[in-house]
């Protein structure tokens, strides 16, 4: 039988572990571990140190690249192993995903398992996977030449790319899942499409803030300042004003405050307008997910902002972002033709 609940299970595991793999990169990134690991070894790289000399032999290897020469230099070997792990289990899940996705998939094929149409979308997300892990080593490559951290351009396409891949898997799941579609007014499914395209840019601007550690600043809310709306700085720190908003700090922040009020208004209408549609069940739950979601994430935000991003709240903050993306992906599947 094609496209069984075998199919259905590979899927969802890989979305399981693209989950896990973010929280990871999280606390990572939190943790300033990302640059602990200078060389990429795809197989060899699995295993970590296992004695003495080689222990001592990567963290000599660490100590010619900037992160250890400007901003850890005073690092012992313990200090190195702290960081190392995160960046360890962060790339050693990134090998289990690829071996999850394609091993099942050679697997399915043989057995004729998969439709012309999964094979396709497989296909496709074999690509997305790939992709990603270039990002990933694209990312790190930037904090190795002269700066002790990673372009924030790099850090968000490697973390959108991994939220697309997330959210394409599942919708590829929900194709088997739920073959037949209730037939929805055009105008309504638009405005899901809207809302994705918002959470979306709101992801984007997130990766931004956590790679100029914009969250470090302007501790208020919900003013920028006290009795201030606005910081003076995003009309101030950059120059021409609008790279302020895409690589200033205080602009960054700045979308990124006022992007999430958009996304909880677009939401909150999506429920509002939802409510005078005939649903089935499943729509029903994924619009009232979506609400409840989405002011869960505004909260978990403020409180990161507020407490100067505690790593315990960052993390929460982004697996947020993904539960979101997956009530958002399900809803619009639901609501799609």
């Amino acid at each position: 039988m094609k496209d069984n609940k075998k199919v259905v299970y590979w899927l969802l595991t890989g979305c399981l572990l693209i989950f896990l793999m973010v929280i990871v990169g999280g606390i990572t990134r939190l943790t300033n571990s990302g640059l602990s690991i200078s060389n990429y070894k795809l197989i060899s790289g699995t295993i970590p140190p296992l004695n003495q000399q080689e222990w001592e032999e990567a963290f000599e290897l660490y100590k010619q690249y900037p992160e250890y020469q400007k901003l850890h230099y005073h690092f012992n070997l313990e200090d190195f192993k702290s960081i190392y792990f995160w960046e360890w289990i962060h790339r050693v899940i990134g090998r289990l995903i690829g071996i999850v996705f394609l091993i099942p998939f050679i697997y399915f094929l043989i057995r004729k398992q998969l439709s012309k149409s999964t094979i396709k979308k497989a296909l496709i997300l074999l690509a997305l996977g790939a992709f990603q892990g270039f990002l990933g080593w694209y990312m790190v490559k930037s904090g190795l030449v002269d700066m002790p951290w990673v372009s924030h351009y790099r850090l968000a396409a490697h973390l959108t790319t991994a939220f697309i891949t997330f959210a394409y898997t599942l919708w590829v799941a929900l194709d088997i899942l739920y073959p037949q579609r209730k037939h929805i007014d055009k105008s309504f499914r638009n405005l899901v499409r809207f809302g994705l395209g918002v959470l979306l840019l709101q992801i984007i601007w997130g990766a931004f803030v956590a790679g100029l550690d914009a969250g470090f600043i302007h501790n208020f809310w919900p003013m920028m300042a006290e009795g201030k709306l606005i910081h003076e700085t995003v009309y101030t720190e950059k120059s021409p004003i609008w790279r302020n908003f895409i690589e200033g700090k205080s602009g960054v922040q700045f979308i990124h405050r006022y992007l999430a009020y958009i996304v909880v208004i677009v939401i909150a209408y999506i429920w509002y307008r939802a409510k005078n549609l005939e649903l089935t069940n499943p729509q029903k739950n994924g619009v009232n997910f979506l609400l409840v979601m989405v002011f869960v994430q505004f909260t978990l935000g403020v409180l990161t902002l507020i407490y100067a991003v505690p790593i315990w709240l960052g993390v929460l903050h982004q697996a947020g972002a993904f539960l979101l993306l997956t009530g958002m992906t399900f809803t619009l599947h639901r609501f799609s033709k």
